[in-house]
């Protein structure tokens, strides 16, 4: 295992260290227990937004944290959910008196936690609302999860979510405005190759030199089949084919498209990704309205990407377009 690290144990203390002290103007961290908010606090009167999760998909989530999305980023230890005390402390620090939304992704582990935090903060008389984020497609259920995973979808239901607080939306039109882009966003993922957990210190699967893993988790878990290598064409069509199918998108619709890399893939390959996809997009007369193409939700260094879209209206798009000041997202 060769990676820019002093020890397994102190991952998640110095990534944290690192990036807050990269993006000051824009973050700050805690660390007992840990987690990171915006650097001011969250405006009176404003929705807050938490989310988290496991460390290795960075910028998920810490990256979001700032004007027009996150007010705090729960990160865990690599792969495994934050805990509930550590959520707890993030919602009662952002919260600003107009109540909490939190994005969970959907694993066991996150949803179990965020409900126990969730419950201590509603004692302290704090308003707390939650949306799943469940939209992979690849698999109903997988290793660490009861129903569909919540994949790279979650990076837009952070943005919109953040955009309706940031407008003045009071908690239930907030939870309203995610819960619409949980409805009608779908992913699915490629492996080309595992990704190492720096405390395993061995890569997480095998494939074969030869061998790729369609429909992949975020954390290695199992796809809906392996294969040979082939074309970035071909590959695109396994990965759009079914969320197209998913969302039953026709000729006349709208959608944003998102091609996100799981952290090893260079950008070029995921350009290629991109064109190929818009191409079958508007071949079926589907208007790609909104683009984005990069490393957003990653696994570590798994090379791979995955392939995303959300149906867009007029109040998604303007959402969308919204200011956004995060280290990740910025316009």
């Amino acid at each position: 295992m060769k990676k820019l690290i002093n020890s397994p144990e102190n991952v998640l203390t110095e990534t944290v260290e690192g990036f807050v002290s990269a993006h000051s103007n824009i973050v700050t961290a805690h660390y007992d227990p840990v987690f990171i908010s915006r650097s001011t606090p969250t405006p009176a009167g404003k929705v807050a937004l938490v989310s988290g999760g496991g460390s290795g998909h960075e910028p998920l989530h810490g990256g979001f944290v700032g004007d027009g999305m996150l007010d705090a980023a729960v990160p865990g230890a690599m792969f495994t959910s934050p805990t509930p005390d550590q959520i707890e402390a993030a919602i009662k620090h952002a919260d600003s008196g107009a109540g909490v939304l939190n994005i969970v992704k959907n694993y066991t582990g996150d949803v179990m936690n965020f409900e126990m935090a969730v419950e201590l903060a509603e004692a302290d008389d704090i308003a707390v609302r939650s949306v799943i984020v469940n939209d992979d497609v690849a698999v109903e259920n997988s290793t660490w999860t009861a129903g569909r995973r919540g994949v790279a979808g979650t990076v837009l239901v952070e943005k919109v979510a953040g955009a309706a607080a940031a407008r003045g939306d009071d908690l239930d039109a907030v939870t309203a405005a995610a819960t619409k882009v949980v409805e009608n966003v779908r992913s699915m993922g490629v492996a080309l190759s595992a990704c190492t957990v720096p405390h395993a210190g061995e890569p997480s699967f095998q494939l074969a030199d030869d061998e790729i893993e369609i429909g992949i988790g975020i954390h290695g878990e199992p796809g809906r089949e392996r294969i040979k290598m082939d074309t970035a064409d071909r590959i695109t069509d396994l990965l759009l084919e079914p969320v197209l199918a998913d969302l039953g998108l026709v000729s006349g619709e709208k959608v944003l498209l998102f091609v996100n890399g799981m952290g090893g893939t260079p950008a070029s390959e995921l350009y290629i990704v991109y064109r190929h996809a818009r191409s079958v997009l508007e071949d079926r007369g589907i208007t790609v309205e909104r683009s984005l193409v990069g490393n957003y939700v990653t696994s570590l260094e798994m090379q791979g990407a995955s392939v995303t879209v959300l149906r867009l209206d007029d109040e998604l798009t303007q959402l969308w377009d919204a200011p956004v000041k995060t280290a990740a997202l910025n316009w």
